[in-house]
């Protein structure tokens, strides 16, 4: 017998293992300015745009989960920062009631533009992906990045106002291994 991946019930979205619903990641894009070697290959081919949900779409999404109990929404990609108006969706997303956490994950590079009216839009907390702290490590391991733009990223978040600032990493054999 087949079961539905979610259920709908009165007390909220529950899956086949009869847990609570109550988070939602929404990739926004593809895109992203560096090239890790474990995310992107070398001839990456993207979606085309039209394949993509529009922003409002992106936020009916959210707002339609919300509705249905979800209270944590993380905005992922690519690097999200890299759609066009997306900030725009930060904001709608931030004044939905019954939501407590906004969420993005982003490479940093784009924060000094961005970090203050991500705060301002109510994005409570970010993750930063910092897979290593050797300049040239990290320039390897991204194919064309500058860590300077990332620590530039997180210097912005925390003059921002960000209190929730977390570091991700991605650990790769005789790449970035022995800085565990």
């Amino acid at each position: 017998m087949d079961t539905p991946n979610l259920v709908n019930s009165s007390s909220g979205l529950i899956d086949r293992f009869q847990r609570r619903v109550s988070y939602l990641r929404i990739s926004v894009t593809d895109r992203c300015d560096l090239r890790c070697v474990y995310c992107m290959s070398e001839n990456m081919k993207f979606l085309p745009r039209e394949s993509l949900l529009t922003l409002e779409e992106i936020i009916q999404v959210g707002r339609n989960f919300v509705d249905l109990g979800v209270h944590k929404i993380r905005i992922t990609g690519g690097e999200p920062l890299h759609r066009r108006d997306i900030l725009k969706v930060f904001r709608e997303l931030g004044e939905l009631d019954g939501l407590r956490e906004l969420a993005l994950t982003t490479n940093g590079t784009q924060l000094p533009k961005f970090a203050r009216e991500l705060h301002a839009a109510g994005v409570s907390r970010i993750n930063i992906s910092l897979d290593t702290l050797r300049p040239d490590r990290y320039t390897a391991i991204t194919r064309n990045g500058h860590i300077e733009r990332v620590f530039a990223g997180l210097d912005a978040a925390q003059d921002a106002g960000f209190s929730r600032i977390k570091l991700n990493a991605v650990i790769l054999k005789n790449r970035n291994h022995d800085e565990i």
